[in-house]
């Protein structure tokens, strides 16, 4: 087994999903590492991949604000603009497909909850109406003006971006009502106009899903969710106190409230491993 892989929990997992009635996949930004995306952890690491903000002396939650789309829009949408194609550029690894075929065995299905902006669950063939972007979608604009045109594909919108600078140049995104320059479709920090109606129709969905399973066995399987964000984390433990079965899988914060299942390795080879037990 890999480096982290611990026989004794990759069993237990196996065993807690062989048992399962229903299955509720988490995930965070290490969820997208194996995939070759990063997890933007740490200024420093942040900084090592983006060299012009570290002259700018801006981090990602500094960056991650929608302050830039009203003060330096060339600024903002170079940095959402970069995250947009890496996005589409993204094929999604291994362990998607693991998790949907386990969905997928279960009686009473599945759900996907996660803080990921990337798209990358729905490009792996899940159904859109079973995942729930608690922070929204790169793929999904609204207008910095709020004229009422609502949420809108990004589809056809693209963003060239200088290397140097790591700023937008040419046009930059549309609203596709009034013209005027769109934003991304996601809860920034500091975020005040932020249009949650996808968000919220997604979460109704994922209500309705939750309150069907009635007595049958829910377990949890996190991917790569941390404490920097601790919005999935945070639904984990909760869950895991209320006696659900919660596999955490986090190469640096597996641990867990009790009884949670820690995995500390990556989301590919943890799901490998799991899945390879199950199918003995």
């Amino acid at each position: 087994m890999s480096e982290g892989l611990c026989d004794r929990e990759i069993a237990l997992a196996a065993e807690v999903l062989a048992a399962a009635d229903a299955l509720l996949i988490t995930a965070g930004a290490g969820m997208g590492v194996d995939s070759g995306l990063p997890d933007f952890r740490g200024r420093e690491g942040f900084w090592r991949a983006y060299p012009p903000y570290a002259k700018l002396g801006l981090d990602f939650a500094q960056l991650a604000s929608p302050r830039w789309f009203r003060e330096d829009p060339t600024l903002a949408w170079g940095f959402y603009g970069h995250r947009l194609g890496l996005y589409r550029e993204t094929l999604p690894h291994g362990g998607f497909a693991i998790l949907k075929r386990w969905g997928e065995r279960m009686p009473k299905g599945w759900f996907v909850y996660t803080s990921n902006v990337d798209g990358q669950f729905q490009r792996a063939g899940f159904d859109a109406d079973r995942i729930l972007e608690v922070h929204g979608s790169i793929h999904h604009l609204q207008c910095t003006v709020e004229c009422g045109a609502g949420i809108f594909p990004a589809e056809g919108q693209g963003v060239e971006i200088d290397p140097a600078t790591m700023r937008a140049v040419g046009r930059l995104p549309q609203c596709t009502q009034c013209g005027a320059m769109a934003r991304p479709n996601i809860l920034m920090f500091g975020d005040g106009g932020w249009d949650d109606a996808a968000s919220e129709a997604q979460a109704r969905r994922y209500r309705d899903w939750i309150r069907s399973l009635g007595e049958c066995r829910l377990v949890v399987v996190e991917c790569g969710a941390g404490t920097a964000v601790p919005t999935i984390r945070m639904l984990g433990d909760r869950l895991a106190n209320a006696g659900v079965p919660l596999v955490r899988i986090n190469v640096r914060e597996p641990a867990g409230p009790r009884g949670t299942i820690s995995i500390a390795a990556g989301a590919l080879d943890s799901l490998a491993a799991i899945d390879a037990i199950i199918n003995e």
